[in-house]
């Protein structure tokens, strides 16, 4: 995890500087309050933690209720190894 400090006004570039995927602005600063501004393109969700698991419940509970169980990951296939008829 990377911590930083930034004062009100002050930004972070997500991403490659020239092309960035987002930044974040500190808008203010109220006491223990801290206001943040998101500008990333709207393809890319951004939700607070506790929406993020709200989402994720609901999707588990669909998930469930649909009869659908993680049970393992699907691995890539081997690669083949190539056939004799093509050296002859």
């Amino acid at each position: 995890m990377l911590v930083i400090t930034r004062r009100e006004g002050e930004e972070v570039i997500i991403g490659n500087p020239a092309a960035p995927i987002g930044i974040v602005r500190v808008a203010t600063i109220k006491g223990d309050r801290v206001r943040l501004a998101f500008e990333f393109p709207r393809e890319v969700d951004v939700h607070r933690r506790e929406v993020a698991e709200q989402i994720l419940a609901a999707e588990a509970n669909q998930d469930a209720a649909n009869g659908a169980h993680i049970v393992g990951t699907i691995r890539p296939a081997a690669p083949s190894a190539p056939t004799t008829e093509a050296a002859q």
